[in-house]
């Protein structure tokens, strides 16, 4: 059978899912009359919600008698340990550019992926139909690209399509058609089909699956040999060990679904059931002649938060699972399918130390657990350190920010306050393109104040680039926080009383308790305030009305947002309905104390 496997890459937002999308309602894996709805890749809550991917999913389907599995991968740097893992399931990629913005920092990252494994691109230029779109300049722009990473003469000698996802066209030139069978086509005609090695079995998990029904599910592509159900086979491990085992079930993929099958050959992605305790990036092998296939590598994380049990005094109220057990053991289930999650355990049997690429990584998996019913607090997000001869270095990273050119100059001065450097500047028509070469934690809490500088008209993407020598100290949050005296329900009339001192994150009415921060100060340093102080009732009669109906709405935050909010003796307390932020020493002497032993 004709098989070809693919890949689609792109930056955040360049149509990827879209683009599957369209490729399933060409081939008709739905029924005409059936209601699909938009990115139907977008499978969970949270992708639906933020309108972005975040696992890597495939699909397969039929076109003139070829089976074309196609894999969707995310676009953030926070998820490139997702695309370094499926990418070695794929023969060739479709890399997607925006016609208007051209190769942006994710482009070059998962582009460089896919070149150092030897795959063939093929460039799809998408969303021809914007306005002021340049796709000729940028046509240009992924060739230069192509050339510094280092392509051989065979990738340089890319295919170009031109169209736009949304209006579901694609072709070799601009010209507009009315289908996408020019991507289909070209897919087949450059795409190389799978090698297939004659010989004993091998066969990379590269991914998992979990049903309640079959346990777990390996998925990975048939490297050599063949694979048949009923057959035994050996699991070569991580550490070198090998362990005996039977396939108890085969599936290979069609339309959205699995189908079983009976024996899988060589280059076709399968999923096998039966194999108990294997992890990603472990070898399926011969039973007889078992050989291992090098790991999958993977970069490794640039930034760890410390994650604990819930000990406020509101613990327990709205989350299932609460102790420190419980979390460890959800984290130890997380690092089974997410590669570029570490845990490490401290000192304290509460307290687990998670490392991983960025805050969103970090923020998606955070979400996930407060979803499933757990409780936990967290801290303020560090960079990883590294000592290279003798000296402190820290990770640095591209920071690219398109803008319209008013706000160019406010946007090089925040970035430059938080030792960042300006290495590039030009003119995309009304925007302004700026490249800055800034270290890691210059960009925690960088968005926000960006978004509010520029009224919210800056589109920024960052990268990693590597480790250089520490910088020094980046100047953090101005403000300090209003803090809660005691506990109890807050009022409208002490709320009332401090509007004029800070701006707030409670409602009258929402349950406080000592310690938690209520507010942003508007001066620097920390004050404590009494906010569930009620009105004093005499026999006077009082002439006016209440003043507590004039309190401004609080601010609300999301939990990246809080993330990048707290300091270093400050953590969030994330439940399943809420989220809180405070102190991580409630008591007020506890903090004055600690305060007095630091300035010793």
């Amino acid at each position: 059978m004709n098989i070809r496997n693919i890949a689609i890459i792109a930056h955040v937002d360049h149509g990827k899912t879209t683009l599957v999308d369209k490729i399933i309602h060409a081939t008709s894996v739905f029924r005409d009359n059936q209601e699909t709805g938009e990115l139907i890749m977008d499978s969970n809550d949270l992708e639906r919600e933020r309108g972005i991917t975040i696992l890597s999913k495939n699909i397969s389907v039929n076109y003139n008698g070829t089976k074309i599995n196609v894999i969707d991968t995310p676009g953030h740097s926070d998820f490139g340990g997702e695309v370094e893992r499926v990418l070695k399931m794929a023969d060739g990629v479709v890399l997607l550019v925006d016609a208007f913005e051209g190769p942006m920092p994710q482009t070059r990252f998962v582009l460089q992926k896919a070149l150092n494994l030897g795959l063939r691109p093929i460039v799809v230029i998408n969303k021809v139909d914007k306005d002021n779109c340049r796709p000729d300049e940028v046509h240009d722009k992924v060739f230069d690209l192509f050339f510094q990473l280092d392509a051989t003469e065979e990738q340089l000698n890319f295919p170009t399509l031109y169209g736009s996802s949304k209006q579901g066209w694609f072709n070799t030139s601009l010209e507009k058609t009315d289908n996408i069978n020019a991507v289909l086509d070209t897919i087949i005609d450059y795409v190389p089909a799978p090698k297939v090695n004659e010989g004993p079995l091998q066969m990379q998990i590269t991914s998992l699956d979990y049903s309640s029904f079959l346990g777990r599910i390996a998925i990975g592509r048939v490297a050599r040999g063949t694979v048949k159900e009923g057959q035994n086979i050996q699991l070569c491990r991580l550490d070198g060990t090998m362990v005996r085992g039977k396939i108890k079930e085969l599936y290979t993929f069609e339309g959205m679904g699995k189908k079983k099958a009976t024996e899988v050959s060589a280059g076709d992605i399968c999923a096998v059931v039966g194999i108990e305790g294997f992890q990603i990036g472990e070898t399926i092998a011969d039973a007889e002649q078992p050989e291992a296939l090098p790991v999958i590598a993977i970069d490794e994380p640039t930034m760890n938060m410390q994650f604990s049990i819930n000990n406020s005094p509101f613990f327990g109220r709205e989350g299932k699972f609460v102790t420190s057990r419980n979390l460890r053991d959800r984290l130890m289930k997380e690092l089974e399918k997410n590669l570029a999650l570490r845990v490490h355990d401290t000192d304290d049997a509460d307290k687990f130390l998670v490392y991983g690429r960025g805050i969103l990584h970090l923020s998606v998996l955070v979400e996930t657990m407060r979803r499933e019913g757990y409780e936990l607090t967290v801290g303020q997000p560090q960079v990883i350190t590294k000592e290279i001869d003798g000296k402190k270095n820290e990770p640095y990273e591209i920071l690219v920010v398109d803008v319209p050119d008013e706000y160019s100059s406010k946007v090089v001065n925040l970035v430059t306050m938080r030792k960042g450097e300006l290495l590039i500047m030009e003119s995309k028509g009304e925007m302004q393109h700026l490249e800055f070469d800034v270290p890691s934690r210059g960009l925690i809490g960088l968005r926000s104040m960006m978004l509010t500088a520029t009224a919210g008209e800056a589109v920024m993407a960052h990268r990693f680039a590597e480790y250089k020598p520490w910088k020094g100290t980046i100047p953090g949050r101005n403000n300090g926080v209003l803090i809660a005296k005691q506990g109890g329900s807050s009022t409208g009339y002490s709320l009332d009383k401090l509007q004029d001192r800070g701006s707030f994150f409670i409602d009258p009415g929402e349950e406080v308790y000592a310690g938690q921060i209520m507010a942003e100060h508007i001066k620097p340093g920390d004050l404590v305030v009494n906010v569930v102080e009620g009105k004093k009732l005499t026999n006077m009669r009082a002439s006016g009305t209440d003043g507590a109906a004039s309190i401004a709405p609080k601010i609300q935050m999301s939990l990246e947002e809080c993330m990048e909010y707290i300091q270093q003796d400050e953590c969030i307390e994330v439940t399943p309905k809420s989220i809180r932020l405070r102190k991580i020493l409630l008591d007020e002497n506890d903090r004055n104390k600690y305060a007095k032993t630091m300035k010793n």
